[in-house]
């Protein structure tokens, strides 16, 4: 160590201490050289002991083997010296050939320990990577030092973060050190459950490296580290096998084995030469972590003594599960601690479990899918879970009794905790109050008259409106909660309990933020030796929306009845006007040589009156007309509007308008007339007695049936729009000459409809009656409306039955 005295300034200057802080700097920098040079010797004195203990070369044979071995690789003796360490633990897949023997030498010094094909030449840059690496793997003490020191050195080859994990006994794997990484994602994946679908895991079992290049292939085949995933869509897993320090004894431990992980933000495969060079720093790392304690080999024994000292001293049952035979993945639970209160089916208990397997200590409670799943997942995620309740029916007191338990796991370390919570019964009276209350919208109140302690339910204060800070009332003051009108019956009811112990069932008003309140008070009093009261126990319902319901219940009754009345006046009226203007003629009539029987039968349902009409005169020169129409919707305005239509259609016609002619004006008529209702359908036809033949026009009727010699048919409709409709209809005639014995029916749409069916049913229902009921007696048409219209009627039917004489009159 090399030092400079310091000048000492003129007596009663000041110091001069920028030249002290120089001397200070240099002194501390020899001493970091000096520091290096000490721990580099070690590593190399420990290189050459291996290299001695492997061949059975003298040290300076070892020391050239050494040097040559670095020369040869490229690398430095620092590098080298890391590297021999670091595989100690020959691979197993190295040929036996390929293996040093002891005491074995070459021509140009001690056998190699590392095969060929293992340690390829880095390029120039890997050389000057390693060679920094190797330097800096001096000051690491701690496997996060290395994390970070590899975060470091490797930050130019795209590595943004680095994991190292070391292999449990159990089988998961325990994070010793990263880089990189938030603390929060750290302490997340501190602990790796045995699962399949880790790469980590993946590697080191097959002690292969695994580069996932992929992140779509990745994330079908692993479990990806990082939320999300894709913040490291490159990856590379390096397992690092290393063999246990010796022990005092001379015997070796179970090797500890660890996973770097190197994670990268980059996307795109790793280069042959990257891929090296990770490898080469895999080599040169476990030399240095040999020196660190990575072996969590007694972690989990220890864990498991510690927590059965603790469950021997807690009431209850527990157990403490560890995953059974991890390295082929988690397929059952080993039994590693439990309670005294914790059993199996054949009435082993407490330390008795220990060792055994779940599904044969609780071979029905492992068997249920729920709790499987539930179990993994606290395992993997650290999540807790409770199970739903189930029955389990046990022995107390020499009784069998059916408990209702749950069960509940924690994740502790690389295991659960799993405790048994018995439901009692006051518990589950408890949850059904409540329920009660909820569901009924009432709470239970009780006043102790003699202590003047008043209790409530919290649902009593949510009724009434009342903060529980305030507290409740006294039985005489809830009177004043109601409204004025209410609270005097309510008052008196309070007063007759009291002075007579008579129960009382009573609705009264609140008025609350929430709006005016319907409730309902049940109240009883228990008495004492002597009879008076001296507790009183209450309840308080909300009865706002039944007795909404029921005031809305009544105004609708009201409007109901009211309505009806009015229709029912509405039809009276209607009836009456109808039968004023259209009198039915009680038996057949003769017109024009014509036999002509009239049909009207009103709607069976509802009390409208409809506007179905007809019309059949005899007109100056001898002809007839026949009229037969249906005015859209009921009631007074369709009567009105009927009558307006019959009279007018009548008066065109006689006074020599054409058919044609009288159906335009009409439909004129009902465009633009205000008094007018909607739109309706007619046939209008005319009888030339002398020629015998029916000239006939229609605006959106139905046919009409023509009845001759046996057979039926309907007359072809000339055009004709529905009246009302349209501004510009065309009207066309039709013509038809009648033989004797035809009969000719004219009718509206009540006859031929029906819900649900089509006019064409309708229509041939309407021809086979009709030929059913051939008979040329009057009074048939009776019998033929009877059949046609069996059932319900919902609309107004009107028929004209036309009939020419056989033989004339």
């Amino acid at each position: 160590m090399t030092s400079e005295p310091a000048t000492p300034a003129d007596s009663g200057s000041a110091p001069d201490t920028v030249a002290l802080a120089q001397v200070v700097a240099r002194q501390r920098a020899e001493l970091d050289r000096l520091r290096d040079l000490a721990a580099m010797a070690a590593v190399l004195e420990r290189a050459k002991g291996a290299v001695m203990t492997l061949t059975g070369a003298t040290p300076d044979a070892a020391e050239e083997e050494l040097r040559r071995r670095a020369k040869a690789g490229r690398r430095t003796v620092l590098e080298e010296c890391w590297i021999t360490l670091g595989t100690l633990a020959m691979p197993q897949d190295v040929p036996a050939e390929n293996r040093p023997a002891a005491g074995s030498r070459t021509d140009a010094g001690p056998a190699s320990t590392v095969p060929p094909s293992r340690n390829p030449a880095p390029d120039d840059g890997s050389c000057v990577a390693l060679a920094a690496l190797g330097r800096e793997l001096v000051r690491i003490a701690t496997p996060q030092e290395l994390a970070q020191c590899l975060l470091e050195q490797l930050a130019p080859a795209d590595t943004d973060a680095v994991m190292i994990y070391a292999w449990l006994p159990a089988g998961g794997l325990d994070l010793i050190g990263h880089a990189g990484i938030e603390e929060t994602l750290a302490a997340q994946w501190h602990h790796v459950p045995p699962l399949s679908g880790v790469a980590a895991l993946d590697a080191l079992r097959a002690r292969e490296p695994r580069w996932l290049e992929d992140l779509e292939t990745d994330r079908r085949r692993y479990l990806l580290i990082g939320d999300p995933a894709s913040r490291w869509p490159t990856r590379a897993w390096l397992p690092l096998p290393l063999p246990a320090p010796e022990a005092a004894d001379g015997r070796h431990g179970a090797s500890t084995d660890v996973c770097i992980g190197i994670l990268r933000s980059r996307s795109g495969p790793f280069s042959p030469e990257h891929r090296d060079l990770l490898q080469a720093v895999a080599r040169l790392c476990a030399g240095r972590l040999r020196a660190f304690d990575t072996r969590p080999r007694d972690t989990v024994d220890a864990a498991a003594d510690s927590v059965q000292a603790v469950f021997d001293a807690l009431p209850g049952a527990a157990m403490f599960l560890l995953p059974h035979d991890a390295s082929k993945g988690v397929e059952d639970f080993r039994v590693a601690a439990a309670t005294a209160q914790a059993g199996d089916v054949v009435s082993r208990a407490g330390r008795e479990l220990v060792g055994r397997r779940f599904q044969e200590c609780c071979p029905a409670l492992a068997a249920e899918p729920p709790l499987r799943r539930g179990l993994m997942r606290t395992l993997t995620t650290g999540e807790p879970y409770e199970s739903e309740r189930f029955g389990h029916q046990e022995i107390v007191d020499g009784i069998a009794e059916l408990s209702t338990y749950s069960v509940r796991a924690t994740r502790l370390g690389e295991g659960l905790v799993l405790t048994w919570v018995r439901h009692g019964s006051s518990d589950r009276q408890e949850q059904r109050l409540a329920d009660l209350q909820r569901l009924g919208n009432l709470g239970w109140a009780s006043w102790n008259l003699l202590t003047h302690e008043v209790t409530w339910s919290s649902h009593v204060y949510a009724l009434l409106g009342r903060d529980t800070e305030s507290g409740p009332v006294a039985l005489g003051d809830l009177p004043g909660l109601a409204l004025p009108e209410d609270g005097s019956a309510l008052a008196h009811a309070i007063a007759r309990l009291l002075r007579d112990g008579r129960p009382f069932d009573l609705p009264f008003r609140i008025r609350t933020t929430a709006g005016l309140r319907h409730l309902r008070a049940v109240a009883e009093a228990v008495p004492d030796s002597h009879g008076t009261p001296v507790e009183v126990h209450g309840v308080i319902q909300d009865l706002t929306a039944q007795r909404s319901a029921e005031l809305a219940l009544v105004e609708s009754e009201r409007a109901i009845l009211t309505q009806h009345d009015v229709l029912l006046a509405e039809r009276t009226l209607a009836g009456r006007l109808q039968d004023a203007l259209l009198p039915l003629p009680t038996r057949p009539v003769r017109l024009a040589g014509l036999r002509v029987e009239v049909g009207y039968l009103p709607a069976q349902s509802g009390i409208h009156v409809g506007g179905d009409w007809f019309s059949a005169i005899e007109l100056a020169d001898g002809d007839a007309l026949f009229v037969v129409g249906d005015v859209a919707g009921h009631g007074i305005d369709a009567v009105a509007t009927m009558a307006q239509l019959r009279f007018t259609a009548k008066g065109m016609v006689i006074t020599g308008s054409s058919l044609t002619g009288a159906l335009s004006r009409l439909n004129r008529l009902l465009l633009h007339s205000r008094d007018s209702h909607g739109t309706a359908t007619m046939v209008l036809a005319r009888y030339d007695r002398a020629r015998r033949r029916l000239l006939w026009a229609q605006a959106g009727h139905p046919p009409p049936l023509l009845l001759r010699d046996g057979e039926v048919r309907f007359l072809d409709r000339p055009a004709g729009m529905l009246l009302g409709a349209s501004t510009a209809p065309r009207f066309q005639e039709a013509e038809v000459d009648l033989e004797p014995g035809d009969r000719v029916l004219l009718y509206t749409d009540g006859l031929i409809e029906r819900p649900g069916e089509t006019l064409d049913r309708g229509l041939k229902r309407l021809a086979e009656a009709v030929l059913a009921h051939r008979c040329d007696e009057a009074g048939t048409l009776g019998p033929l409306l009877a059949e046609v219209l069996a059932g319900e009627r919902r609309d107004d039917v009107c028929v004209l039955d036309i009939r020419v004489p056989a033989e004339p009159e």
